[in-house]
């Protein structure tokens, strides 16, 4: 990109950064879509934890570097340790058959001394009363966001607030996603939100919206405060998962002066609401949500200082990744994410400095990577020479197409509709889908299970063969011919139903529809052509196809998931009957239900891994791949460049609270940013030439003219 001229201040004439930011502790990303939930009830998105993992603090956490991933304590004193009852209340040996276990009983401690980021909700006047709990339309006269308050206030972390916030995953107002799965197995937590569901209808009844409940006056079964600092969950039967589940900002404290805050009247209309400014301990605050423009998370001044860790994994040391072993985290003071909507302009402030990291797309792969005879991946020279570096993994993630299980045509279990979703399977050709949109970076996916996740086989053991035939060189995807064949017997020839003699038509929801995504959506055209399946497409932007979603109004969709934690239950529980997003309003988006599924996940979650929790995997993997409720998309390839004033780049695939433990060099970024931006004079110069050769004969014949005149 060509750049004019210097600003007299010594940065960049194209810098898009105000000249006060130079030299700052300043961390550069963007987003590309306003996050729909911050509130930690509600979020589940990968776009919004990249907030909601810097400002909430559950229990534990992930060691930044240890590998295989390690839980840690975070705000706990310690790694909970379970102890077991039996259904008479009796405790059992640490060693108990699973059968025998009624209850596994956690109980938490957390460290004295954590206090919350300052915020209005804990603001206080001289005789200790809140000052603004109790407001109305005309204390928010000239209020638009949470700045407008000039008084903020903070208090220590306590036990309760976790107790809080457990409670809030059951608000019949917040519809957690994980409620569902939570209701299985905290004791109580069903009946707790019928509970609370009567409670706030009654509310309704005799007061406009909106409703505050305050939690305290409804106790909870299965979780209770033990004084300031402990609390203790007590779990149905023995779900050793759940200690992965208290490094998920649903484990987040939150503090009840913020439910209070945020309900009254007018904050929704305002948009100040926990969905728009979190609360938290952690080591940021989102002081800035403008979502058509910035996100600014800065550091909290109220953080408790936790420490760079001292010792990672093998190699670590080596890499660098220890030079700031024992220093206060966060490394960085503020981050600014700019809206970002499409790729290119983001690739090119990345390689003139204005960004500090940057992926990988189709559009700039060529010109960031080259792939070695071997199959090796390397930066291209000109990359190198920028002292551009990269980093790279194999995702914890997959993406996939879903077929609404309730849909009359796609959905449900009769053979002809498995026949369908079969055929549809093979035509769906991921080799060819990531060679073109993914440039190779991917797997193709034969479960849902990627690699590096207990339960994935490799090889001809790990094949789908409902979908591929095993050959010399591998799996290979069945030729078009059985899929129509397939389709046939399902009651489609030629894509046509034998009933009615109309051509089939389908219909796929998905997110975007802008010039970037017109050539894969043409392409997934293409795979449906392949049956003579007429393929009608519906675009929209993320939170409309969430909406659509919860109320069951897709047909087919894509999706995708990034692993909570590091167990096939995570990935399994998505085609899970009672986690069904329109009834439990849960994470199986396909609304999939199996009995005997249903019957060996509840076998296997509870399982430690072995040859025999391998065995009922490969037998739900099985009904997986005949019922097809999927289309086993892929395994993506991570890719991050970075440019060489970013430190502690490791990249962690479980952790979300990671940006405490970067590292900027802003002095070596701004005289980068210098180098790669200097202005080219040369064409002012040239066309000042210009002017003066075009103006100075009109001077001069008007002066002549002028002379003449004179004279006569």
């Amino acid at each position: 990109m060509v750049t004019w001229l210097a600003a007299c201040d010594g940065q960049p004439w194209n810098s898009p950064y105000p000249p006060e930011q130079a030299g700052q502790n300043i961390l550069y990303a963007s987003f590309s879509e306003r996050p729909k939930h911050l509130d930690p009830a509600q979020s589940y998105s990968s776009n919004e934890v990249v907030f909601t993992g810097q400002v909430y603090e559950p229990p534990l956490q992930y060691h930044f570097l240890k590998r295989p991933y390690q839980l840690v304590p975070l705000t706990a004193v310690e790694m909970p340790r379970p102890y077991y009852l039996d259904s008479e209340g009796r405790r059992l040996a640490d060693d108990a058959a699973t059968g025998d276990i009624a209850e596994s009983i956690y109980e938490i401690e957390i460290h004295p001394g954590i206090r919350y980021q300052p915020h209005p909700a804990f603001a206080k006047n001289g005789q200790g009363d809140f000052l603004y709990h109790d407001l109305d339309e005309a204390d928010l006269d000239g209020v638009s966001r949470l700045a407008d308050f000039p008084v903020t206030g903070t208090r220590e972390l306590t036990a309760a607030d976790y107790v809080h916030q457990i409670k809030r995953l059951a608000h019949p107002r917040l519809n957690s996603p994980i409620f569902g799965l939570m209701s299985e197995y905290i004791v109580g937590l069903r009946e707790y939100a019928e509970t609370l569901k009567q409670a706030y209808e009654k509310k309704q009844e005799r007061q406009p919206a909106p409703v505050f409940l305050d939690l305290k006056e409804y106790p909870l079964e299965g979780v209770e405060v033990l004084d300031r600092y402990r609390y203790r969950v007590r779990i149905q039967g023995k779900y050793p998962q759940f200690l992965y589940w208290l490094a998920m900002p649903f484990f987040a404290p939150v503090p009840w002066e913020a439910d209070v805050f945020y309900t009254q009247p007018g904050m929704k209309e305002r948009n100040i609401t926990l969905d728009w400014y979190p609360v938290g301990t952690g080591p940021y605050m989102l002081t800035i949500n403008n979502p058509n423009r910035q996100m600014v998370l800065e550091k909290n001044p109220q953080f408790h200082g936790e420490r760079y860790p001292a010792e990672g994994a093998p190699g670590d040391r080596e890499a660098g990744l220890l030079q700031d072993a024992g220093r206060e985290l966060p490394l960085i003071d503020k981050v600014i994410y700019s809206l970002e909507k499409e790729a290119i302009p983001y690739w090119n402030k990345f390689l003139q400095g204005y960004y500090d990291t940057s992926g990988v797309s189709s559009d700039s792969f060529d010109q960031a990577i080259q792939i070695g005879s071997g199959g090796d991946i390397s930066l291209t020279p000109a990359m190198q020479a920028k002292g551009i570096q990269i980093s790279t993994a194999v995702s914890t993630s997959v993406y996939y197409m879903g077929f609404n299980m309730l849909d009359p045509v796609v959905g449900g279990d009769s053979e002809r509709a498995q026949l369908l979703r079969q055929a549809i399977s093979i035509v769906m050709d991921y080799e060819e889908y990531i060679s073109i949109f993914a440039n190779g970076r991917g797997i193709p996916a034969q479960s849902p299970l990627p690699p590096g996740i207990f339960g994935h086989l490799d090889g001809r053991e790990g094949m789908n063969s409902y979908v591929y035939e095993w050959t010399q060189h591998g799996p290979k995807r069945k030729p078009v011919s059985v899929a129509r064949k397939l389709l046939a017997q399902a009651g489609y020839p030629a894509g046509r139903d034998v009933s009615t003699g109309k051509p089939l038509a389908l219909y796929l929801d998905t997110t975007g529809g802008g010039p970037d995504d017109s050539a894969r959506l043409s392409w997934i055209r293409k795979q449906f052509a392949k049956l003579d399946i007429q393929l009608q497409i519906r675009s929209t932007d993320y939170n409309r196809f969430q909406d659509k979603m919860r109320k069951g109004t897709a047909q087919i969709f894509q999706w995708g998931w990034n692993a909570d934690y590091p167990d096939p239950e995570n990935f399994l529980f998505l085609l899970y009957g009672k986690n069904s997003k329109i009834e439990h309003n849960g994470e199986n988006a396909a609304n999939y239900r199996s009995d005997e599924f249903d019957a060996l996940f509840e076998d296997m979650r509870n399982m430690d891994n072995g040859p025999g929790r391998q065995q009922v995997i490969n037998r739900m993997i099985d009904i997986l791949r005949h019922d097809a409720p999927w289309v086993f998309g892929f395994h993506p390839k991570q890719f991050m460049l970075y440019h060489d004033w970013y430190h502690n780049a490791r990249t962690n695939l479980m952790a979300n609270n990671t940006l405490k433990y970067r590292r900027i060099d802003p002095q070596l970024r701004d005289q980068k940013r210098a180098q790669w931006n200097q202005p080219l004079v040369w064409p002012l110069g040239l066309l000042l030439l210009l002017l003066v050769a075009a103006v100075v004969p009109a001077v001069v014949g008007y002066l002549r003219h002028e002379k003449q005149t004179a004279k006569r």
